[in-house]
């Protein structure tokens, strides 16, 4: 078998976390490519993969090994849908991630509707609620709502989005409007993790940062539990403004404390920076950058791609 047929098993196996799982995706028998994995490990002069009766797992030179494969398929592939972007007709398997609240709510509906408009496309879609390395685990692209380091990644933006305190009417009216961050500790609080440490919440006034110290009576780690405890009136959560734009235009939930909101947090489509931008990752930024932008109402998304030189903040 040659050698970049091996990786692409190998690859395969990774991903799938099984030889069948593996077999299935590429219509192969298990035999087959249990025997291709042995074969590549025996060249090799390594084990990859550690076996057992339940579970398959990376080793960890199967695990360095993994990610240069990735960085080679990655790079075959841009090579073979730069040649065919010369007939305008990107194709091949877009790989995408993005955070968990955001893919759901506006990234995923955007992508099919890209998939409908590119028959030769196929994508998929991981949803982490960390910063993923792109060429490591072989994404594609990235959308990420944070300020982004000096790197080589190469950044569209969208828009902006604000990180907000938030309750409801309900129960505000039993409990009071706090005015004044001290007032918080009287409060039901619904940390959300992602945002907020479980004991102190930072907050900016007149471009300085204050601090209180928190009791919260919940904390969760998924945005929609920690919104939907706030709406039925449980107490006071703080969220990134994309998730509740549709409970405050209802008045389902309102701002608490606008006056300390941090200022905004870009949103962007990102994407290793290199000589060659495959068409499938072109077409999907030019795509998707508009219709995002107008789903979530943010600003105006700008027209070009551009370096990203900006202080680093934790990434969403």
């Amino acid at each position: 078998m040659d050698r970049l047929r091996s990786m692409e098993l190998f690859a395969a196996v990774a991903e799938a976390g099984s030889f069948a799982g593996a077999a299935r995706l590429l219509h192969l028998s298990p035999a087959a490519v249990t025997r291709a994995i042995a074969a590549l490990e025996e060249r090799l002069g390594v084990r990859l993969l550690n076996r057992t009766t339940r579970s398959l797992g990376l080793t960890e030179p199967g695990a360095g090994y993994l990610a240069s494969v990735r960085r080679v398929l990655a790079d075959l592939d841009e090579a073979e849908q730069v040649a065919a972007g010369a007939t305008g007709t990107p194709q091949g398997h877009l790989r995408l991630t993005a955070p968990a609240t955001f893919g759901r709510m506006h990234l995923m509906p955007v992508l099919t509707d890209f998939l409908r408009e590119q028959p030769r496309l196929t994508a998929t879609l991981v949803t982490l609620d960390r910063v993923a390395n792109l060429i490591e685990e072989g994404f594609d692209m990235a959308l990420r709502i944070a300020q982004l380091p000096d790197s080589t990644i190469v950044a569209r933006r969208i828009g902006t989005v604000r990180r907000l305190l938030v309750a409801s009417p309900n129960y505000l009216g039993r409990r009071g409007m706090p005015r004044k961050l001290s007032d918080l500790a009287g409060h039901d609080l619904i940390a959300f993790e992602d945002l907020f440490d479980r004991t102190e919440w930072r907050f900016v006034r007149d471009g300085r940062t204050q601090s209180v110290d928190v009791r919260p009576r919940v904390a969760v780690n998924d945005a929609l539990a920690a919104i939907t405890a706030a709406e039925r009136g449980d107490g006071i959560t703080g969220t990134l403004s994309y998730t509740v734009a549709a409970q405050l235009t209802a008045g389902s939930l309102v701002t608490v404390l606008d006056d300390f909101s941090p200022p905004p947090v870009p949103v962007q489509l990102v994407y290793p920076q290199g000589r060659l931008v495959a068409p499938k990752v072109r077409a999907f930024v030019d795509f998707a950058a508009p219709r995002l932008a107008r789903a979530l109402g943010l600003e105006r998304a700008t027209a070009e791609p551009r370096s990203s030189h900006s202080s680093p903040e934790r990434c969403r």
